[in-house]
């Protein structure tokens, strides 16, 4: 690409017309049109001014994006990893689960498919 399409000032006065625009209860879509760009490019905009983009790595956490504390904290980052943790682990146990009751219910509906031996010829 040859450079930026939109100059900074441009994006604030967009943003601010988003703000007012999701005040007034209109969806995502709907501002992003309004704002001639697309859904990912008014996302993009929203993170440059929240500055998550600069704060460090992120990650998703039941379902919601989760911005991880800077380095500097420590503890912090220790107690989400921890937490990030231990339910990735439940959520392993869970499917574990679920996979082996799927594969005991799978071997019954075998068995009840199965023909009893000796049905199948008849008088020889």
């Amino acid at each position: 690409m040859a450079g930026r399409r939109h100059a900074s000032g441009e994006i604030s006065a967009k943003l601010a017309q988003a703000n007012e625009l999701a005040a007034k209860g209109k969806t995502q879509r709907e501002i992003s049109k309004a704002l001639g760009v697309s859904i990912m490019t008014y996302h993009r905009w929203k993170k440059m001014v929240n500055g998550t983009t600069a704060d460090g790595p992120e990650s998703y956490a039941h379902g919601h994006l989760e911005v991880l504390p800077r380095k500097s904290d420590s503890t912090e980052t220790d107690a989400v990893l921890k937490r990030l943790e231990l339910e990735n682990l439940r959520l392993r146990r869970l499917v574990t689960d679920m996979l082996l009751d799927k594969l005991k219910l799978e071997d019954e509906l075998r068995a009840r498919k199965e023909p009893p031996f000796g049905r199948g010829s008849k008088g020889k």
